[in-house]
């Protein structure tokens, strides 16, 4: 996930609690809206330094962007960005990393009630693009335009999926992360953080039941002390038990991992 430090962390965090004002109704807009600036910030070098220059008075700074943006964005967008470029950023690159993710956590509001939802479909698709590699060839593909991609997008995933995953997945193309599945792996974590959720990937030979995955939840989430979303993985390699990844940390209790374990004492 996108991290940022000192004076960038206390930006962004001042930012999110104004995303959080944003009505339900025109998240979706806003999250458009934030996606396209962030994707001008990138792109301008000159803009770019402009308003990250502490040189620059806050005024100038938050005046200059409101000049470029007004009449182009939404006025909650416009309001946000005229703040944004007024604040101070500890690298110059965080700027537009900052109005990303404040894409995606204003997209994640856009899904209302059903943010749990929205999370389960990125995964989905996440493992759709790892499990499938025409499909990740063509959605890295350098000659494909942007468009062309997210058309592809379209095909796959319309009227399958939540508007606000369709929204993400397309941006997830910008090429701001290294990949498409790093960047949805993102967004999946970003979503949780708006839920006030942690996210577990698990993996397991065969699936949960319903019970099981409440039990486990339950446990973890007394372990963490948040609540915690899981993704469920079946994997036939695993040959039996579980494997958890949640943030750093891994507990394995698979039955490969104590043969593993089993070797290495017999070896040593």
């Amino acid at each position: 996930m996108v991290s940022f430090r000192g004076a960038s962390a206390d930006a962004m965090a001042a930012l999110t609690d104004q995303v959080g004002g944003v009505a339900e109704a025109s998240a979706s807009v806003v999250a458009g809206d934030l996606f396209a600036a962030a994707g001008t910030v990138r792109g301008e070098a000159s803009l770019r330094r402009v308003v990250t220059d502490q040189s620059v008075p806050a005024a100038a700074r938050s005046g200059l962007v409101g000049d470029l943006f007004t009449g182009k964005v939404d006025a909650a967008t416009l309001g946000l960005l005229r703040d944004a470029a007024g604040r101070r950023w500890t690298r110059t690159r965080d700027l537009a990393d900052a109005l990303e993710q404040l894409g995606v956590v204003a997209a994640v509001r856009s899904a209302g009630l059903e943010a749990a939802r929205l999370i389960d479909e990125l995964f989905a698709v996440r493992q759709l693009v790892t499990g499938n590699s025409d499909l990740r060839n063509a959605l890295s593909d350098p000659v494909r335009s942007v468009a062309d991609k997210a058309a592809l997008v379209d095909t796959l995933l319309s009227g399958k999926v939540l508007p606000a995953t369709g929204q993400l997945v397309k941006q997830a193309l910008s090429g701001s992360y290294r990949t498409v599945t790093a960047a949805l792996e993102d967004y999946e974590r970003t979503a949780a953080q708006v839920q006030g959720e942690g996210v577990a990937t698990v993996h397991v030979a065969r699936p949960l039941t319903d019970a099981d995955q409440q039990r486990l939840a339950s446990a973890l989430t007394r372990q963490y002390g948040r609540p915690v979303h899981l993704n469920i993985v079946v994997d036939a390699e695993v040959l039996g038990g579980i494997r958890i990844e949640i943030g750093d940390d891994v507990i394995d209790g698979t039955v490969l991992s104590r043969l593993d374990d089993a070797r290495r004492k017999i070896a040593g």
